[in-house]
């Protein structure tokens, strides 16, 4: 199994480049967060994924967004895709296929509204135990807007009181992970404290790897897989994330 996700930051700007990170690739599972568009904004030949099961769960205010495809030839009939009560702003999309929830999910930065993320972690913590009360199982993919730990920070920009590094926030995506879930990348990447997703715009960031490790793949302990590989595509596209790419012996 080859899941992957990419906060594209507007699917209109990377169109190309989404196109042509699909077709090098080919996930079995692809999440993609921030698609910026609306239904009438998607561009044609995003829409046009016919080797995928694809729904495209769309903002209509320019911002947020987010995309879950499923490769027909690994998921023979056609995902049920849902959102739970909680989702807002076209954050959260599921799909669920046999007794399995794959999601793409973009979590609320909280620059401008700290209590909804917070409360958005919650609802998600919550959302979690539940499906894992009824035997499913879980696979979470997106920009989670939190570094875990020191080690997902470059120590340049290590700072307690920054959004996405609080006391608070941490302690909340652990309990997330504390409720039978699996960071894919520290499986194979324990020690890595180089591993970056996300950089900023500025004085070349990412060309000097300056970063945040804000996106995951998390995968219920029962599924049972074991995790190969996890590789972040550093130096694609335009976008201020880059893809990760995790693969499975499933």
């Amino acid at each position: 199994m080859h899941i992957a996700t990419w906060n594209v930051n507007g699917i209109r700007a990377r169109e190309a480049q989404f196109c042509e990170w699909l077709k090098a690739h080919a996930p079995d599972v692809v999440c993609i967060q921030e698609i910026k568009a609306s239904a009438d904004q998607l561009p044609a030949s995003v829409k046009q994924l016919d080797d995928y099961w694809a729904y495209w769960h769309e903002s209509s205010k320019g911002y947020s967004g987010v995309a879950l495809f499923m490769r027909k030839s690994r998921f023979e009939s056609q995902p049920v895709f849902c959102h739970p009560a909680f989702d807002m702003e076209s954050r959260l999309v599921e799909g669920v296929f046999d007794n399995t929830r794959f999601a793409s999910v973009y979590m609320p930065n909280g620059g401008k509204d700290y209590a909804a993320k917070i409360a958005f972690y919650q609802a998600m913590v919550e959302h979690v135990r539940e499906v894992h009360a009824r035997g499913e199982r879980l696979v979470i993919c997106g920009d989670v807007n939190i570094a875990l730990t020191d080690k997902d920070v470059h120590p340049s920009q290590q700072k307690a009181d920054v959004i996405g590094q609080r006391p608070e926030e941490r302690v909340l995506f652990q309990q997330l992970l504390d409720l039978g879930l699996v960071d894919t990348t520290r499986v194979v990447r324990p020690d890595d404290d180089r591993f970056f997703t996300w950089w900023p715009y500025w004085k070349e960031a990412r060309k000097r790897n300056i970063g945040w490790r804000i996106d995951g793949i998390y995968t219920s302990t029962s599924l049972g897989w074991r995790v190969t590989s996890a590789d972040v595509l550093a130096e694609f596209g335009t976008s201020d994330h880059a893809p990760l790419h995790v693969r499975f012996e499933a």
